[in-house]
């Protein structure tokens, strides 16, 4: 079903908001900021100091990850009333690794308009300042909490050609870097921290380069790594002069054969047993 953004009909608007500098936000956003009834934000004490430097005076309704859903309800009254309602994130664009997506998925399914406006996003300006390549690019978001779900999230990323970005708390970033690096190598990267806030700074080179240079740094940070453009291929090696490849590098045989097992897809013991019976025969 098509939907005609502009028919004067309820509608939904997200709203991106500034990630950092006030001047980011569009002559657009605030004039949609005016125009609607209702604003559905993710937290309403920041966005009650954004409306308060705007000279802006709204409902705010509390709508977060924890509550979202129960707020469908809510906006769904709203709009049969026949009320505009905004949507904002703390900062940047709703949905994009932020709440919004529970309430636009009810509002499309109940035939309402929703229009997304364009505007701050902290992802964008992170990767055409990276000097990596833009496209194709593949915008990842946040990994997962748990360690051992993050390092399958990196290791089924390990294959991919296209440029990632990724999301990342201050309290996680040294221990993400160090997974990429065991897990994906010592690629070319850029982190952004702080984009278009005073302290802004990007931190660019190879893994190992930037663990050694970021140290302890803080604020919120964008990851931009390059793609897998140069495809790993064992066809030609043996198990066992793969598993030697490694260790010349510097593996362990233990880490070599886990690293070898994981490269072809096969069972650690079957690795373990070839090479072991190589070592034996000798």
């Amino acid at each position: 079903m098509s939907q005609k953004s502009y028919n004067n009909t309820p509608t939904v608007y997200l709203i991106p908001t500034p990630i950092g500098n006030l001047e980011d936000i569009t002559i657009r956003a605030k004039k949609t900021l005016e125009l609607v009834d209702v604003i559905f934000s993710e937290d309403t004490r920041v966005t009650s100091l954004l409306l308060k430097e705007l000279d802006i005076k709204k409902k705010l309704i509390s709508s977060h990850n924890f509550n979202e859903v129960k707020n469908v309800s809510k906006m769904l009254d709203y709009l049969e009333e026949g009320k505009n309602i905004g949507i904002v994130s703390d900062r940047g664009t709703p949905v994009i690794s932020d709440p919004g997506y529970e309430l636009v998925k009810a509002a499309i399914k109940h035939n309402y308009n929703v229009v997304a406006l364009p505007g701050p996003t902290a992802l964008i300006p992170a990767l055409i300042a990276s000097g990596l390549s833009p496209s194709p690019f593949l915008f990842y978001g946040f990994l997962n909490n748990k360690d051992s779900k993050r390092k399958k999230e990196l290791e089924n990323l390990r294959h991919e050609k296209a440029t990632m970005i990724f999301y990342e708390a201050p309290h996680r970033l040294a221990k993400t870097l160090e997974l990429m690096l065991n897990i994906l190598g010592n690629r070319q990267i850029s982190i952004s921290r702080e984009i278009s806030k005073k302290f802004e700074e990007v931190y660019r080179g190879t893994i190992t380069e930037v663990i050694r240079e970021i140290n302890a740094a803080k604020g919120e940070f964008v990851i931009v790594v390059a793609g897998n453009n140069c495809e790993d291929t064992y066809d030609n090696l043996s198990i066992i002069e793969h598993v030697n490849l490694y260790i010349k590098e510097g593996l362990t045989s233990k880490e070599a054969i886990k690293k070898v097992a994981h490269d072809r897809n096969i069972a650690k013991s079957e690795v373990y047993n070839a090479y072991h019976k190589e070592v034996d025969e000798k």
